[in-house]
């Protein structure tokens, strides 16, 4: 089955960086679209990156310039290197993946089939 694991979160100082893994493993990896969302306590899962099968990447408005979205085919992982970290970017990261993700509908949720457990990002100012 198919199963997304994340690691690389941990506590930060404001301004630091992270970087984010998403090993995935029971799937043809390179078909997937790869996308990262977040959910701090009392708010709804937010849209952060994606990268699609053919490369392309988008990001949502909050994290463009900062954080940065690749993956590596070959290793079957999704990575999110975030810069510039801000208390505001606390939260839990979640992986998704699905092979059939509708352009216009990128960054929602319900669109995602397979979802990792999560990973802790805290920012400290």
């Amino acid at each position: 089955q198919v199963q997304l694991v994340e690691s690389g979160g941990g506590l930060v100082q404001a301004g630091g960086s992270l970087r984010l893994s998403c090993a995935a493993s029971g799937l043809t990896f390179s078909r997937y679209t790869m996308a990262w969302f977040r959910q701090a306590p009392g708010r709804e899962r937010e849209f952060v990156a994606v990268i699609r099968y053919n490369g392309h990447t988008y990001y949502g408005d909050s994290v463009k310039g900062r954080f940065t979205i690749s993956r590596d085919n070959a290793q079957s992982t999704a990575y999110l290197q975030m810069n510039s970290l801000k208390p505001d970017d606390t939260a839990v990261y979640y992986c998704a993946a699905d092979q059939r993700v509708i352009l216009s509908s990128i960054g929602s949720a319900n669109q995602y089939d397979y979802w990792g457990q999560g990973t802790q990002v805290t920012v400290s100012s």
